[in-house]
């Protein structure tokens, strides 16, 4: 969106001021040009009048984060998340987190003994508050979950009378944008488990030993913590094939996660350790031995049924006309969770065009219809094909322990 129409738009809104879905693209515009102080202040606006308008609280925290303003950005994102759920995006939430603004709950850098030159991470431990409820579709996907980790936590002793510990890994694998972290994060707060979530910057560190020695601090706090999650996010940058590693610093990193998964560093019970990764194919096969992320799931792009959830969701708020959800969601097979906001976001500015054109004077917001979004479909493409025609090889040519069925049968199916 230019500057002009930006200009236009906000002359609209002068002329219009109770117009919340005219004011609201405004801040949208506003903050996508990264104005963020202005932005901040039309969704303010916005809350002025409709102080339950949970997006635009969200709007608000981003802006704040943006401008400096962390605590109560934290603050905003929480009230936002807690009048509606759906809105939770962990990603956001841990840059606020990071930038400082509860010294209760982010992750705080610990100084280096002098013995150590480089730092450790306290990571995060959280009780997740969403469930599968918020996870659209997905429930064959959920079921297996149950089966492998919610019935064990409930039934402890029924698994232990076969022998069985409460405890394991998971590896999620799929497209990028398809929700394996939320999936992984809502299988904690089905289960009531803290949750301790980990990227590849916790974990790495430019001095010798460093790394490994903050992977084996991550378990003592998932051990200290039990029943707790411990969710490794790109597990492939941390597990990767040790036969295509040039630096020995890395093969030692990876073969102290197997040894902390194999409970070499202390017990395993209560610890459940998830992974997601978009190349699965790049993740050590020893990595996916029993007892250690034994079980292998493919998180495919949203069912029909997911992708009409999402699609209400990413709608809300937004001028809306006559839209049938369920034959919009019928074009967009293989599109991801990503894709689907990405499209509504293309069929939006395609409307608010339209509404601008007839000039500040005769400010007339029109309303999204399904036409809008069926042609957004044109711009917007999946972005999974690709992911699919890699995984497609290797199902074919390097399927031999059968871990790619799941991406076969999909594939069969599409």
């Amino acid at each position: 969106m230019t500057n002009e129409d930006l200009d236009s738009l906000r002359e609209a809104v002068r002329a219009l001021p109770e117009n919340l879905p005219l004011r609201r693209q405004l801040a949208s515009g506003l903050e996508r040009a990264e104005r963020f102080a202005e932005a901040l202040a039309e969704w303010e606006a916005i809350c002025g009048r409709a102080p339950e308008d949970a997006p635009a609280i969200l709007g608000q925290a981003r802006c704040l984060y943006e401008v400096g303003r962390h605590p109560e950005a934290l603050e905003r994102y929480d009230r936002a998340v807690g009048l509606e759920v759906g809105l939770a995006d962990a990603a956001l939430r841990d840059r606020i987190v990071r930038a400082g603004a509860d010294p209760r709950a982010r992750i705080r850098l610990v100084a280096a003994d002098k013995e150590d030159q480089g730092r450790g991470l306290e990571p995060e431990v959280e009780k997740p508050a969403v469930t599968f409820a918020d996870v659209g579709g997905l429930d064959e996907l959920k079921e297996k979950i149950r089966l492998r980790i919610l019935y064990p936590l409930k039934r402890p002793d029924l698994y232990r009378a076969f022998g069985k510990k409460v405890g394991g890994g998971m590896l999620l694998y799929g497209p990028p944008g398809c929700g394996k972290t939320f999936l992984a994060r809502a299988t904690a707060g089905e289960a009531g488990l803290h949750f301790v979530a980990v990227g590849v910057e916790e974990v790495l560190d430019m001095w010798l030993g460093q790394s490994e020695k903050r992977l084996h601090e991550l378990f003592e706090t998932a051990r200290r913590t039990a029943p707790a999650i411990l969710f490794f996010d790109e597990v492939d940058a941390l597990g990767g094939r040790r036969s295509g590693l040039r630096h020995e610093s890395y093969r030692t990193l990876v073969t102290q996660f197997l040894s902390e998964l194999d409970g070499a560093g202390g017990s395993k019970e209560g610890v459940l350790v998830m992974g997601a990764t978009n190349a699965p194919w790049d993740v050590d096969p020893a990595f996916r031995r029993p007892g250690r992320f034994g079980d292998v799931l493919f998180v495919p792009p949203p069912d029909l049924r997911g992708r009409v959830e999402i699609l209400k969701l990413k709608l809300h708020g937004k001028p809306q006309g006559e839209i049938d959800v369920t034959e919009v969601a019928r074009a967009l097979e293989r599109y991801s969770g990503a894709d689907l906001d990405h499209l509504v976001e293309a069929a939006t500015e395609a409307a608010l065009a339209e509404s601008l054109r007839a000039g500040p004077e005769h400010a007339r917001v029109r309303a999204l219809q399904t036409a809008d979004l069926l042609a957004a479909t044109k711009r917007v493409r999946p972005s999974t094909l690709e992911w699919f025609s890699s995984a497609r090889n290797f199902a074919t040519y390097a399927n031999e322990s059968g871990q790619y069925d799941e991406v076969i049968d999909y594939l069969r199916k599409m």
